[in-house]
């Protein structure tokens, strides 16, 4: 009679990023796309991911000063608004005219961000959402400032180096990105908070996952250096729980 052994689990190694697919990139319907990104904008809420980004835009605007023209801000990978709404809050708190841009891939996501954005904000600050690549975005007027939220991570290697190198080309006065920092402790918590939660079964699978695809600092140095972006020239910062942000000011 042959015993059962059991196999333990293999230790997850954080130490380089994951190549492992996430269910928000495959096919799904409007309505479980919407459902998942509903769930999403509910862990940014309550892992405080605007902060950051709101950090940075106050820090800008201290770098710029007085200015009548509206900023013009991107937001690439803009899902279903939830940044650009936070900061539409944070222009009209600040008394700063902007003009908000919402690019992302993903034809639902336009969709799902108009309807959300009408449901829930008036037409002081308007927003544009547009469907492209957003590195063959041409807008008429300048791009100030570009952003992003939990978009790198899904990109591969040579994508983030050509994504550095557009926004360093396109953003007159600088960019942010607000992704993920690759730790086991914000590993963890994800998934157990995920199924307390009960999220959406997109989340609980993609959050972990996108973590496990995310960043160290080493890992933004190899792209900066790959951009021909100094890096003394941005910052690299830690917010906690489980944020690691890129940023370049100009000024």
């Amino acid at each position: 009679m042959q015993s059962s052994v059991e196999v333990a689990e293999p230790a997850l190694d954080f130490s380089r990023r994951a190549h492992l697919s996430e269910w928000m990139d495959e096919p799904c319907s409007y309505e479980e796309f919407r459902a998942c990104l509903r769930d999403l904008a509910a862990v940014n809420r309550v892992t405080f991911a605007y902060r950051p980004t709101h950090l940075w835009m106050n820090r800008l605007l201290r770098t710029l000063g007085d200015r009548s023209a509206p900023l013009h801000i991107v937001d690439v990978g803009c899902g279903q608004g939830d940044m650009l709404r936070s900061l539409a809050r944070w222009a009209l708190r600040h008394s700063v005219p902007v003009r908000l841009t919402g690019i992302d891939l993903n034809p639902y996501s336009a969709r799902a961000a108009a309807a959300r954005y009408q449901a829930s904000w008036p037409s002081q600050v308007p927003i544009e959402w547009l469907t492209q690549d957003a590195l063959a975005y041409t807008p008429v007027d300048t791009i100030d400032d570009v952003i992003s939220s939990l978009f790198t991570h899904h990109l591969s290697e040579s994508g983030i180096v050509r994504f550095l190198t557009w926004m360093e080309r396109s953003a007159r006065v600088g960019w942010f990105i607000n992704d993920l920092h690759r730790q086991a402790a914000p590993y963890h918590l994800f998934r157990l908070l995920s199924r307390v939660m009960r999220w959406h079964r997109f989340v609980q699978h993609d959050g972990p996952v996108s973590i496990r695809r995310s960043f160290r600092r080493e890992d933004w140095l190899s792209y900066l250096d790959q951009a021909e972006i100094p890096a003394a020239a941005v910052s690299i910062e830690e917010f906690r729980p489980g944020r690691l942000c890129v940023g370049r000011l100009r000024a």
